[in-house]
């Protein structure tokens, strides 16, 4: 496995282990719980893996030309790790109350399904820009590893804040 996805992947199982389903669904009003917040990292893969699958379908990378505002974008998030707070989640990343006690195994699960696509488009397209990101644009399969491990870390944070507040802190007992 790539190693920023394998970070990613030991990053995700780790912020949640030991944590409860029901430390999972706590959530401050009008905030998402970990169970959600899994759920929309789950997503995300899901989408990825399925953009990537149309990139194999086709003869081509499916990547557009990149706008000023996409590149700056992508250079901040890939080269400053920082993704922006308050942003909403596109609609299809968007939680829909899959179940807490499997969605860290689907995660997991889909996180290496998503190295292996990845993986298999990169030594098909090489360096190529393969695949339009909603937001930032045209990224290569290694921006796109890049990109799910800064937007996978946010998301660990606020996991980590979440299972604070549950009284479970990180490498607590449940």
């Amino acid at each position: 496995m790539d190693s920023r996805l394998e970070r990613l992947r030991e990053d995700v199982l780790s912020a949640v282990q030991g944590m409860s389903a029901q430390q999972m669904r706590w959530h401050p009003e009008g905030k998402w719980c970990v169970a959600e917040v899994l759920e929309h990292l789950y997503l995300t893969y899901t989408g990825t893996i399925k953009a990537f699958e149309r990139v194999l379908a086709s003869t081509e990378p499916m990547a557009s030309a990149a706008s000023p505002k996409q590149r700056w974008q992508t250079f901040v998030v890939l080269n400053f790790n920082y993704l922006p707070d308050g942003r909403k989640a596109p609609k299809q990343t968007v939680p829909r109350g899959l179940a807490v006690e499997t969605i860290g195994s689907e995660v997991e699960a889909k996180i290496g399904e998503m190295d292996a696509i990845i993986s298999r488009c990169e030594s098909r397209f090489s360096r190529a820009k393969v695949l339009d990101h909603p937001v930032l644009g045209p990224l290569s399969a290694a921006q796109w590893r890049k990109f799910h491990l800064v937007h996978g870390k946010h998301h660990v944070k606020q996991i980590l804040k979440l299972r604070e507040r549950t009284g479970n802190p990180a490498g607590g007992q449940p």
